[in-house]
This record gives C-alpha cells, sequence and structure tokens, in this order.
C-alpha cells in the first residue's frame, strides 16, 4: 500500500541543496521510486519513457492516449499536440505541406483520433513560436507544460497524480539547468514553496 502522504510531504525534503537540482534530480525520482509500489512505478517508468525522443513514435503515442491512467493519457495527449503544433509552424515556414511529420495515433474510435482533440492553447503556442529570442521561445513553450500540469494536478492532493506533476515539473527545471541555470533554480525554488503551500494548506484545513 502506497503512503502518499507521506512520500509528497517529503518532496521538497529530497534535495538537500535545492539550487543544485540540476545535479540532483536523478537522485530525487530515484527517492521517488523507492517508496512507490511496483504498479505506480510502471506509471512513472513510461512518464518517463516520453522524455526519449527515439520513443516518440506513433506506437508510444496510442499506447499513452488509450492509458488506463488520466494524467497519463492527458499528458501526452498534451504534449503530442505541442509538437505536432510545432511540425506544422515548422512547415509553414519552409513551405511544406502542413502535414508532413505530423504523428497521429493508430487504432479506432474517437480516443485516438487527432481530430477529435481540441488544442486550446495553439494560438498561444504560435505567439511564444514567432519569438526570435531562443530562450524566451523555449521558456513560453514549458511555461505551457508547467500550466498543463497544473490543471490535471487540480483537486488532487496525496495520490500518484501529484507525484507523476511532480516530476513533470523536475525534468522542465532539470532542463533548465542545463539551458539557463538561474532560471532553473528560480524554477526550482518556486516548485519546493508550491508543494510546501499545498501540502500545509491541506494538513491545517484537515
Amino acid at each position: 500500500m502506497n503512503n502518499y502522504y507521506y512520500i509528497i510531504a517529503s518532496l521538497p525534503e529530497l534535495t538537500g541543496d535545492r539550487a543544485s537540482v540540476g545535479k540532483n534530480a536523478d537522485a530525487i525520482l530515484d527517492e521517488i521510486k523507492s517508496r512507490c509500489t511496483a504498479r505506480d512505478n510502471a506509471v512513472i517508468g513510461f512518464l518517463e519513457k516520453g522524455y526519449a525522443e527515439e520513443n516518440l513514435t506513433e506506437e508510444f503515442y496510442t499506447e499513452a492516449v488509450t492509458s488506463g491512467n488520466r494524467f497519463i493519457r492527458e499528458w501526452f495527449r498534451f504534449d503530442l499536440a505541442v509538437r505536432n503544433a510545432k511540425v506544422r509552424y515548422l512547415n509553414k515556414a519552409l513551405g511544406r505541406d502542413s502535414g508532413k511529420d505530423v504523428i497521429v495515433p493508430g487504432g479506432d474510435g474517437d480516443i485516438v483520433r487527432k481530430d477529435t482533440w481540441e488544442f486550446e492553447e495553439e494560438s498561444r503556442l504560435e505567439q511564444v513560436l514567432g519569438s526570435g529570442d531562443i530562450l524566451a521561445r523555449e521558456k513560453g513553450i514549458d511555461d505551457l507544460y508547467w500550466a498543463k500540469a497544473d490543471e490535471l494536478t487540480t483537486f488532487h492532493y496525496f495520490d500518484l497524480t501529484v507525484i507523476l506533476g511532480f516530476i513533470v515539473k523536475l525534468k522542465i527545471i532539470d532542463r533548465w539547468m542545463k539551458l539557463d541555470e538561474a532560471t532553473g533554480r528560480e524554477m526550482f525554488r518556486e516548485l519546493v514553496d508550491e508543494v510546501r503551500g499545498t501540502f500545509a494548506g491541506v494538513k491545517y484545513a484537515g
């Protein structure tokens, strides 16, 4: 049986020197997984697969968007929508067919039909992609991912969904520690404060 309360309450404390998250991200993730059940670790493992470019195939996204886990299903549906929008934007800039290299999950039914999906952030993403500043563009895209993680974890407090949301944010921060260390550190401080605030609010409300 998972003790989600204990795992989530301990998340900020797993970092040691929180300014060095870039060096500690793998250790934080290992600590989280060591406290989860095999079943939960299978879900976390699938989430991690989505951070390796070679795994991002039609087959992967088909499995993701038909997953029994809502966070996995919605996160990778969003991720695919973002990636396809970026491809279409590039295609337009290069004068290529808009559908070239766009991934559409296979299978039958509305759950995997791309034309049934809504991507409310598409206009915002197009604005971000139009930025001439590379770092600003990358930060804008990651802000959309961060907001999606917040949306998917709303009204979740002590369960696997919160842990998955923390992991995707940790992945974003880890990337920024490599792109721009100052931004990465600030983002991590915000995440620590966010988790502590949520935990304290639920604890004292109860």
